[in-house]
């Protein structure tokens, strides 16, 4: 959800700079950057669920 977000405010921050509009302040700027959060998150989510695997793969083995 949170690189969804991001995603989304990085479009809407880029789309004034290709049609000559006056660009966005500053937060949205920083909204963009939700987006690299949301992948760091969802890469630590992944990294954590594989030590899951294994350490039950360890355990498995060990019986």
């Amino acid at each position: 959800m949170v690189f969804f977000i991001g995603t989304v405010a990085t479009l809407v921050t880029v789309i004034p700079l290709f049609l000559g509009a006056k660009p966005f302040p500053t937060y949205m700027y920083l909204l963009s950057m939700l987006m690299g959060v949301g992948f760091l998150v969802a890469a630590a989510g992944v990294l954590q669920s594989v030590a899951a695997g294994r350490r039950q793969a360890r355990e498995a083995s060990s019986r």
